[in-house]
């Protein structure tokens, strides 16, 4: 009977080591997921909660024209992310996820979350700062 209660205490114990927090601000390039065709994305963006736009890190983020961006999912609810002016979208992104590789085809953008929508972010232009947004989804 004593060796079912340390079985069990040890289960117990290894399970909750199993769920704690691998958080990093400065994450590892990993490889998309969700159709991604297996592209490494230049630019990565966490989600990492919804506060605004600190719900997203970094915001804004550095990418041109050109390149790939991805953002992964560190906080513990399904995201999904969509351009303002519709240049993109995610689809969803389940916790501890990334998204497929995006190929960005605007000079800079503002982002937010579809399900979230106070979840606002953006990417800066060719002058290094935000492009201008206006509307429901600007932070």
């Amino acid at each position: 009977m004593r060796t079912m209660s340390l079985v069990g205490a040890a289960l117990l114990a290894v399970t909750a080591w199993g769920c704690g927090s691998s958080y990093s601000n400065n994450p590892a390039t990993p490889s998309p997921t969700g159709g991604g065709g297996g592209n490494t994305a230049q630019s990565i963006i966490s989600i990492v909660g919804q506060s605004g736009n600190n719900s997203f890190n970094p915001n804004p983020a550095d990418a041109s024209q050109g390149t790939t961006v991805a953002w992964t999912n560190h906080d513990n609810t399904t995201h999904h992310i969509r351009a303002v002016d519709g240049s993109f979208d995610t689809g969803d992104i389940a916790p501890g996820a990334t998204s497929p590789a995006l190929m960005l085809n605007t000079n800079g953008a503002n982002y937010y979350c579809t399900i979230h929508p106070t979840m606002v972010g953006s990417i800066k232009d060719s002058n290094g700062a935000p492009p201008p947004c206006t509307g429901l989804y600007c932070g």
